[in-house]
C-alpha cells in the first residue's frame, strides 16, 4: 500500500514520498516520527520533514504529543475530501495565478493595435483573441471548483 501510494502522487506530479509518508501514517497505529519515517522509507530526513510539513498544510496530517519524547510525531486524518480539496487548491491554485500573471505579461508586451493593421497588429490581435479564450477556460474552470457539487464531494 506503501509504494501503490507513492505511486500514485508521482503520476498526480506531487512526488512519491509525499504518498509513502502519508500511506505509512495511515496504516500506523501509533504517532510516528520523522526518525521512523525515514527508517521505515529509506528518505532522507530532509525529505521526510518537507513531506510532513506540505501534508500538515493538507490537513493530511497533525503532530501529536508523546508523553516523555520531545520529538515531533505525527499521525493521519481521515478526512479524504478535505485533504484532496485543501491539495486541489495549493497545486491548482498556484498554477492558475502563474498563468494568469503570464497571460498579463504577454498581453503587456503585445502592440496596440495600430489603425493602418499589418503583419505584426495581425498577429497580436490573434494573439489577445486566444489569451481571450483561455481566460475564459479559467474562469470556467474556477467556476467549477465553486461549484455546489464539487464542493459536496469534497467535504
Amino acid at each position: 500500500m506503501i509504494e501503490a501510494a507513492g505511486h500514485l502522487t508521482r503520476s498526480f506530479g506531487i512526488g512519491r514520498a509525499l504518498g509513502q509518508l502519508y500511506a505509512c501514517l495511515y496504516f500506523s497505529r501509533e504517532p510516528q516520527s520523522l526518525n521512523d519515517l525515514t527508517r521505515e522509507l529509506g528518505i532522507s530526513k530532509g525529505s521526510a520533514s518537507m513531506g510532513a510539513r506540505q501534508l500538515e498544510q493538507w490537513g493530511a496530517v497533525a503532530k501529536v504529543w508523546v508523553k516523555g519524547d520531545r520529538k515531533d510525531y505525527y499521525r493521519a486524518n481521515d478526512a479524504f475530501g478535505r485533504i484532496i480539496k485543501n491539495a486541489i487548491k495549493d497545486l491548482a491554485g498556484k498554477r492558475m495565478e502563474r498563468s494568469s500573471t503570464l497571460m498579463d505579461e504577454v498581453e503587456a508586451e503585445l502592440s496596440p493595435a495600430p489603425a493602418g493593421g499589418g503583419t505584426a497588429a495581425t498577429d497580436d490581435a490573434f494573439t489577445r483573441a486566444q489569451i481571450q479564450k483561455m481566460r475564459a477556460f479559467q474562469k470556467k474552470a474556477q467556476g467549477l471548483w465553486d461549484g455546489v457539487l464539487l464542493r459536496m464531494l469534497l467535504k
